[in-house]
């Protein structure tokens, strides 16, 4: 969910070793969060709740009939409340947050205080925000809130507003001379923190809504992201301002940073807050709540490289889960199914922006399936991919008790077969297989998992691994026995296994394994190492045979090596494998790693 623009919807955003290994470098290469990086305070598991941007944000009939995001009003508000204590609550989902415009009319025309401070709209909340956050506590839920980024320029009033509880300071004495705007709207001036008086001025704001009784609060259009970059959309300072001013209050508030946030500075993204959304709104701002289009689809380009990232204290966030509602979502039944399929396996927070009062009975299992939710609520890290980000994936995670948590995704226009290869995983042999949507023992599995899939469509499985680990052959890129072609060259890369990897890899580009031995003829998984600051593909061939073409998630930055799996027909003694960026640009490549076996 996001905030409006304050004055129409934004359009979604541009878019040779030996190793003996217990699970494929996939999923070594995502460490259990560090705990100790993250920020203190609530978010020891992902949040679960209510938001009410989604339906705010629709034009779906009836829904916003007083003008755009009139929903939001006290009663609508505390009737999805009265419906999560009685359908949800007891599945863990707790938060009922309050969006964008609860400060503002029906004409998005502003209320604050005489301390600059926002208030409530008192025809949106005649009773005002306090006794919102008291029913919401008298269910035994969490109330969340909203604001976005900086000091919003109808709160300015020519500099002269005083700051509360700060002698002697007013608006013109926590911005720039020069009244710079920030966040994603520009609808805000931006605070100067080098001016005492703009830290009192959130202080004043996280002790407003402390005394109200909030447990949450949403800080939206921060950057750098938001589509925004530059010093004048860098709120770290703000961001950091926040927690400092919260912590003060006593009161543990939750803080969630809001949207498309800049992966260069996720260290301080996690260091400041409890989560984090990398995406632009899950909203398609029609007559739905949402499309597979509009950007449900865009979270799985994006959500790889932000796993490694997520831990206790702090989440990635991809936006509110509308799976409850049939028509009204816009979106089919198996697209409903791997929405809440990534959602859960990415540990992203599960909170709806579904009307609660009417959830279809399908849209309700899916929202209240426990071995769904607790894949979410684990202590096993994020899943990730652990084959390319084609059209048919396989997302898997190794949870703490050995057991493997596997999605298999089609995300083509059509039906498609998926597999999952237990080489893959990191493992030969049998598996005992549970399917997690359907609470269904499906036996024992060898070798693989294979589901035919209609359109968009997923399964969710539990694998408990009864085969051998797999030993496997590496080669390094930079190997002397490797050929080069184009533009490729070796370069240095710290976090590359031999120290060094191959880039350059662009129009041309071409790197070729010589020497890739295997003990009989098959397809293998040959797990390759390579590093990415955005998703490139590859075309990849074995012994001047046929090439496919395979698309590389993004690791984030080029300073972060990912695996994936990639299968490939070999025959039995030396191979070559060739990586050719062909007309467009490759990943850079660390190394590759061979099973011993097919």
């Amino acid at each position: 969910m996001r905030s409006p623009s304050y004055s129409v919807p934004r359009t979604r955003a541009l878019r040779s070793l030996t190793v003996l290994a217990l699970a494929a470098g996939a999923l070594a290469a995502v460490p259990p969060a560090q705990a100790d990086t993250a920020a203190p305070g609530p978010a020891a598991k992902p949040y679960m709740g209510w938001s009410s941007w989604s339906m705010q944000s629709s034009k779906y009939p009836g829904l916003n009939p007083d003008g755009d995001y009139s929903y939001l009003t006290e009663a609508n508000v505390l009737k999805q409340a009265d419906a999560l204590a009685a359908k949800l609550k007891k599945y863990g989902y707790e938060y009922v947050n309050i969006d964008a415009g609860w400060w503002r009319d029906k004409n998005w025309t502003p209320h604050f205080d005489r301390y600059a401070r926002q208030q409530a709209d008192p025809v949106r909340f005649p009773r005002g925000m306090k006794a919102v956050a008291d029913h919401i506590h008298a269910k035994g839920l969490k109330a969340g809130i909203y604001l976005p980024v900086g000091l919003e320029k109808e709160a300015y009033d020519k500099g002269a507003a005083p700051i509360w509880n700060a002698p002697g300071c007013t608006t013109a004495d926590i911005v720039h001379a020069d009244l710079r705007t920030t966040n994603g709207w520009d609808s805000a001036y931006k605070l100067d923190f080098t001016k005492p008086c703009a830290q009192k001025y959130i202080d004043s704001q996280a002790r407003m809504f402390a005394d109200w009784g909030y447990d949450f609060l949403k800080l939206d259009g921060v950057g750098p992201g938001s589509s925004k970059s530059g010093e004048n959309y860098d709120n770290v300072a703000d961001v950091a301002a926040w927690q400092q001013a919260i912590a003060a209050t006593g009161r543990p508030i939750h803080l969630e940073l809001s949207w498309s946030l800049d992966y260069g500075h996720v260290a301080d993204w996690k260091k400041y807050s409890q989560g984090w959304r990398i995406d632009t709104d899950v909203e398609c701002y029609c007559n739905t709540l949402v499309s597979w289009e509009n950007s449900v689809d865009d979270r799985f380009d994006d959500a790889p490289a932000w796993a490694r990232h997520a831990g206790p204290g702090g989440w990635t966030d991809l936006d509110s889960l509308d799976v409850g509602n049939g028509a009204m979502d816009g979106l089919t039944k198996a697209e409903r199914q791997t929405y809440a399929t990534l959602w859960a396996i990415a540990k992203s927070p599960l909170y709806t922006g579904d009307d609660l009062t009417r959830l279809d009975p399908y849209g309700l299992s899916l929202l209240t399936n426990t071995e769904v939710i607790a894949v979410d609520q684990s202590d096993a890290p994020p899943a990730v991919p652990v084959t390319p980000s084609d059209p048919q994936q396989v997302w898997a995670a190794k949870n703490p008790d050995g057991t493997l948590t596997v999605a298999l995704f089609n995300l083509a226009d059509a039906p498609a077969a998926v597999t999952a290869d237990f080489s893959a995983l990191g493992f030969t042999g049998k598996a005992a297989v549970r399917d997690l949507w359907n609470h269904e023992n499906l036996g024992t599995h060898r070798d693989r998992i294979s589901q035919a899939l209609p359109a968009h469509g997923s399964r969710l499985f539990k694998v408990t691994p009864r085969g051998q680990a797999l030993t496997w052959s590496g080669v390094e890129a930079e190997d002397p026995a490797n050929t080069l072609a184009g533009n490729a060259s070796v370069a240095g890369c710290s976090a590359c296994s031999g120290g060094k990897k191959v880039g350059n890899l662009y129009q041309g580009g071409r790197l070729t394994f010589h020497d890739v031995v295997v003990p009989k003829a098959g397809t293998y998984q040959i797990r390759v190492s390579y590093i990415s600051g955005d998703a490139r593909s590859a075309l990849v061939s074995a012994n001047g045979n046929g090439s496919t073409r395979h698309t590389f998630a993004s690791t984030g930055d080029w300073g972060t090596v990912t695996t994936v799996h990639v299968p490939v027909s070999l025959k039995a003694g030396a191979n070559t494998l060739t990586f050719d960026s062909g007309s467009g640009y490759a990943p850079d490549i660390d190394r590759i790693d061979v099973p011993k076996s097919s």
